[in-house]
């Protein structure tokens, strides 16, 4: 069978006080679950790994529901194959604006056929004016650029408002370590 490599992002864990939870635990349940080569960055709740190829959504469950029965932690995850990170890492087009990676938010789509309404209110959104910061949507993510801060971004939190459970966002920094994690040999 074809081995594959995946990154889930658990939406909501280690953010303040609620959903703790530790890598070395999330590691552990990735292992438990039949995955390897399991790594996590930072304490995000974020990891990368391989198995074999099935769909993404299929995974995502697995984990979903391993969190709830083993760690107790109720939490949607996000799983992506290693060529979709890379198109959401290639596809970025506010980079050229973007001097610091914290400040650069991916909201990672739950879907990559988001239905025409919801494509139609992200690109509305698009269209308005942010300065200094900045809004743009790819095929996969909607990136934001708040110089200001994540938290004082009117656009980050619009985006957010309007997008609800259908994605869970990242900063660039983390992104990229992520897409790192993926450049290794299966």
């Amino acid at each position: 069978m074809k081995s594959k490599r995946y990154v889930a992002l658990l939406r909501g864990v280690n953010v303040g006080r609620a959903k703790r939870v530790a890598m070395a635990d999330l590691r552990k349940l990735a292992g438990d679950l039949g995955y390897d080569e399991v790594r996590s960055v930072l304490n995000s709740g974020n990891l990368v790994f391989s198995g074999p190829a099935k769909p993404q959504d299929q995974v995502a469950s697995e984990i979903e529901e391993a969190l709830v029965l083993k760690l107790g932690v109720a939490a949607r995850v996000l799983v992506l194959d290693a060529d979709e990170l890379a198109a959401i890492v290639a596809g970025n087009p506010l980079l050229d604006q973007a001097g610091d990676h914290s400040r650069l938010l991916a909201f990672v789509l739950s879907s990559p056929h988001a239905t025409p309404q919801a494509r139609e209110a992200l690109e509305a959104l698009c269209g308005r004016d942010w300065q200094p910061g900045a809004v743009a949507l790819g095929e996969r993510a909607a990136y934001v650029w708040c110089p200001e801060g994540i938290l004082a971004s009117a656009a980050a939190a619009a985006l957010g408002k309007q997008l609800g459970d259908a994605t869970t966002s990242r900063n660039w920094a983390t992104l990229l370590k992520l897409h790192a994690l993926c450049a290794g040999p299966l």
